[in-house]
């Protein structure tokens, strides 16, 4: 009888103990996002495939919010947001969206990240009604960093520093290599001229477009009355009419009647604004340009290509950008 008692009272203990073992899933909830939130984007996706709580609290906007501003912040603009919203609604997305509900979530993940943080097997196999929304933040995270979406942005000195394009910005199609941390670049063609084609980009000389203009249209102008000297600009230029604008690096000078004296210079209520290009060698016919402060338009010849809108630099940070981008050797 005893020993009934003793076999009783131990399998209450064991049952006790045994039900007393938390799930993070037990956690206050607040306890909970604090967790998920300092998780990284392969911590988020390796969640994803415990449970369906886990899976729906990972996969929300709130989390993947931050980890696309992040990495991706700088060089997302308007443009590549338009370019998914189009992606995702065309439902030309198959080749991305498809094959991770065929082949499931998780595997088709350990596609470009390690397999030991993305583990999956029969039992977390992903049925159909659980596929990703393709809406959501974390779907364009991943299409991003896969490398199957191409997305606008803009590339400093293009075509990998070519001479004729140092100091400039330029429009192209850029998608991810998660393997070498770099991008590659889709130049549109214009003229005669074929796609240009450019690998290897690396994260420091591609930004957001910072205006939303196309590269086939003037801008208007914003800051001409403001001009003065050793303000710095950005200025649209292009070869020829069939050329797509970029935008080059400049700073605004002094008349060649002005002799620079801070204190009687009188050239920011001059009607003509001179604009200096220094990387190029003094006497180049690149150097300097002058522009119509009052009603200037696109101006210039097919000899020396055509000026276009011009923004004002209000920014260290982007001053600081073009700097690093200045080349070694002084241009002709």
């Amino acid at each position: 009888m005893m020993s009934l008692r003793r076999k009783s009272f131990t399998s209450r203990v064991e049952n006790v103990e045994a039900n007393s073992e938390m799930s993070v899933l037990d956690l206050p909830e607040l306890a909970l996002e604090c967790i998920l939130e300092k998780l990284p984007p392969e911590g988020l996706c390796s969640m994803v495939s415990v449970c369906s709580s886990l899976r729906e609290k990972c996969t929300s906007d709130y989390l993947w919010e931050r980890h696309m501003k992040e990495k991706w912040g700088r060089v997302i603009g308007l443009a590549a947001y338009r370019e998914w919203q189009w992606h995702i609604a065309s439902r030309n997305d198959s080749s991305f969206f498809n094959q991770a509900k065929q082949r499931g979530l998780v595997t088709y993940l350990s596609q470009f990240w390690p397999i030991s943080l993305v583990r999956s097997n029969s039992s977390c196999s992903f049925k159909k009604k659980h596929s990703l929304p393709v809406d959501s933040i974390m779907s364009w995270y991943l299409a991003l960093e896969s490398g199957k979406f191409w997305f606008p942005a803009q590339v400093y000195n293009r075509e990998n520093g070519h001479v004729g394009f140092m100091l400039s910005c330029y429009d192209a199609e850029l998608s991810y290599d998660p393997r070498t941390d770099t991008f590659q670049a889709r130049y549109p063609p214009h003229g005669r001229r074929e796609i240009a084609i450019e690998t290897g980009v690396t994260w420091d000389r591609l930004r957001a477009p910072p205006l939303d203009t196309s590269p086939h249209d003037l801008y208007i102008s914003d800051c001409l009355t403001e001009l003065c000297p050793d303000d710095h600009i950005e200025i649209q230029w292009r070869r020829n009419k069939e050329f797509p604008y970029g935008w080059w690096y400049g700073v605004v000078g002094h008349s060649e009647t002005c002799d620079g004296n801070e204190y009687y210079c009188r050239c920011h209520d001059s009607d003509t604004v001179v604009l200096e290009f220094n990387q190029y060698t003094p006497g180049s016919r690149w150097r300097t340009t002058n522009i119509d402060r009052k009603d200037h338009r696109e101006e210039g010849n097919e000899a020396d290509g055509f000026y276009g809108g011009i923004r004002k630099l209000q920014s260290n940070e982007e001053i600081s950008t073009w700097r690093h981008m200045w080349p070694s050797d002084v241009l002709e």
